[in-house]
């Protein structure tokens, strides 16, 4: 596929089918791209093509047909290598998404080498998914969980964080991107300040594969992962990447065919990396998919992707601060292009509901951050989540839509 020019944005829409359906006899503003993001027309066909002429398991059959699937499966674990600069390959799990990879990491890296009286360190904005599978492992192994605090912008104080880190912090697991606040954290000095006590890293990359070019050998991190639906691909995929020495010592988080090497009563061998992570027949079609998107967004190019959603935001924070009554939710200097806000006196699904019958679709609720609503002593938050593909007039809608529902509660 050629690389656009610059970002034609009228010409990027048609590639998104879904991006012109009706809702309520009025054209669709998709506005909730945090949650999961659609799916450009030859993701699809790349999908439909393995279904249609491809389908068959991976790794496991001589024929045609297998073959051909298992050699598209792995120049797609290469495409993921590339795009997010990973030494090799077999760094590269497939997961079902950002939530399995941090448990497949919790149970096999936690369960074996985390102990009684050890830290793990998380934050105050994490998704539900980065907080869950830590407090499981503590409750079982006597672990202690310590959490980063934010500042009522949406900053994590890294102050703060450093007085956390102690000589018995053996896990560091923070998200890159908030999804409900939008902040983009400082990364690499996260990283810095917990290599210094030789804790490893693990990144919740789920909203930044999509908003910033990422370079895992830069960072430094030690486990990444992210889901595909949000990188413009299919659900029910994800990836794992861990440094090579780590994922060679951890043992598999699930058993079954392909994940080993040999099997016997008496004992059982494990397959070489990365698919002694890869028990049973995988998502074909969605590992083939997301390689598809992965060439879409190259093809668009990151950085006049980043570039121009940087201006909606921009856009976007300007017209929603003038509203009277609407407080935007994560204001941090560094932030990703997702706008939180609260009207005052209506209540967040109420906003969600209501805008829908102008069309317009965005999030409403918790978004799997309760932590973060008790921080600002809130329920909900209404959230628009913005994409390459969306438009400054699609902004506009979003506030005629919340001018309209302020008017219907006057």
């Amino acid at each position: 596929m050629h690389r656009i020019t610059g970002l034609n944005v009228s010409q990027i829409r048609k590639d998104f089918p879904n991006l012109h359906v009706e809702v309520q006899g009025k054209p669709l503003v998709y506005l909730d791209n945090a949650a999961t993001a659609f799916k450009p027309q030859t993701v699809i066909d790349a999908i439909a093509a393995h279904y249609r002429t491809e389908t068959s398991n991976v790794h496991r059959g001589v024929h045609f047909l297998s073959e051909q699937a298992t050699a598209r499966f792995e120049q797609a674990r290469d495409k993921v290598r590339d795009f997010i600069r990973a030494r090799k390959s077999c760094e590269i799990v497939f997961t079902r998404g950002t939530t399995e990879a941090i448990n497949l990491v919790a149970y096999s890296y936690g369960r074996h080498f985390l102990n009684k009286g050890d830290e793990i360190i998380i934050s105050e904005m994490e998704h539900h998914s980065n907080i869950v599978p830590w407090q499981i492992l503590c409750e079982e192994k006597g672990c202690v969980l310590k959490v980063i605090p934010f500042n009522d912008e949406g900053e994590l104080d890294l102050e703060a964080f450093k007085r956390l880190v102690s000589p018995r912090t053996r896990f560091v697991s923070v998200v890159y991107i908030s999804n409900s606040l939008g902040t983009i954290n400082p990364i690499r000095k996260i990283i810095q300040t917990a290599h210094q006590c030789k804790a490893p890293v693990f990144i919740d990359a789920a909203q930044a594969v999509s908003h910033h070019k990422i370079d895992v050998q830069e960072l430094d991190c030690d486990f990444l992962a992210f889901s595909g639906h949000k990188l413009f691909g299919p659900t029910g995929v994800g990836v794992l990447y861990g440094k090579e020495e780590f994922l060679e010592k951890m043992p598999p988080f699930h058993g079954g065919g392909d994940m080993i090497s040999s099997v016997t009563f008496e004992k059982t061998t494990y397959n070489t990396l990365p698919y002694k992570f890869e028990a049973g027949t995988p998502h074909v079609a969605g590992v083939i998919g997301l390689g598809a998107a992965m060439d879409y967004v190259q093809s668009v190019g990151f950085e006049d992707m980043t570039a121009y959603e940087k201006e909606l935001l921009d856009y976007g924070t300007k017209a929603l601060s003038g509203i009277a009554g609407l407080r935007l939710i994560g204001t941090a200097k560094e932030k990703a292009a997702i706008l939180s806000f609260i009207v005052s006196g209506i209540h967040a699904h109420d906003i969600g509901t209501l805008v829908n019958d102008e069309g317009v679709a965005i999030r409403t609720g918790h978004h799997c951050t309760q932590p973060v609503m008790r921080h600002f002593g809130i329920p909900a938050t209404s959230r628009a989540s913005l994409a390459f593909y969306n438009t400054k007039e699609e902004i506009d809608k979003l506030v005629e839509a919340v001018l309209k529902t302020k008017d219907v509660f006057r």
